[in-house]
């Protein structure tokens, strides 16, 4: 395992894990429910690219150091959150810091994820590398949103799916030219940027909508009230 990896497996692993826990906070769950969707968000993803490659049993399973590092954070921030006065000041806070979490989880896990389908798989360029790299970036976060009852972040709001394929992407594109380490960083940092930058401007992805029914004359001049 080599550094690169295990600084971003940590960082994700934490980020997601604060990320699950502030969701089941924000619906007011229990300290168990609290603990399986930050654990869940943690390691979901990764479960879902460790079967795919065909390394099973999951690596969270069989190393629990994450799965144990994910309940740390769980019971950490049910720690904070019982100090915490609910205001509009603090509300602000917890979504900053849950979109914090959100982005640097999404950013580590794509590039894990890539990371995975490079070294599983050599001779695939950019297939395989970008859907691991998408489904563990997205995979947990998905989890989390289904178990709490919220359509998924990925499926209806921001640039998020496609932040994860373009930081990949370019990780991909760099490989031949750029050592490891430096590709996953730069892979990062891509997946970072725009998933900021889509939270910072308000980046939407087209929503199809129909459009409205014309007006006959009479309706038009119908007065109001």
């Amino acid at each position: 395992m080599s550094i690169t990896w295990l600084i971003f497996e940590t960082a994700g692993t934490i980020a997601f894990a604060l990320s699950g826990a502030l969701v089941a906070l924000s619906r007011r769950m229990d300290i168990f429910g609290v603990a399986v969707l930050a654990a869940l968000t943690a390691v979901g993803g990764g479960m879902i690219r460790d079967v795919l490659i065909g390394a099973v049993p999951p690596r969270a399973l069989t190393d629990p150091v994450w799965l144990l590092l994910a309940l740390a954070v769980a019971a950490a921030a049910c720690a904070v959150f019982s100090f915490v006065r609910l205001s509009r000041k603090s509300r602000r806070v917890f979504a900053f810091f849950y979109n914090l979490s959100d982005t640097v989880g999404l950013a580590a896990f794509s590039v894990t994820g890539a990371a995975a389908g490079f070294y599983s798989s050599p001779q695939s360029r950019f297939v395989l590398p970008v859907m691991l790299g998408l489904l563990t970036g997205v995979g947990g976060g998905v989890l989390r949103d289904l178990l709490a009852q919220r359509v998924p972040v990925v499926l209806k709001a921001d640039v998020y799916a496609l932040a994860s394929i373009g930081g990949t992407l370019a990780a991909c594109a760099a490989r031949p030219f750029l050592s490891g380490g430096q590709t996953a960083w730069l892979g990062f940092a891509i997946v970072a940027l725009l998933r900021t930058c889509a939270l910072a401007f308000g980046w939407q992805l087209y929503h199809p909508r129909p459009r409205a029914a014309k007006k006959s004359p009479v309706e038009r001049n119908r007065p109001k009230g």
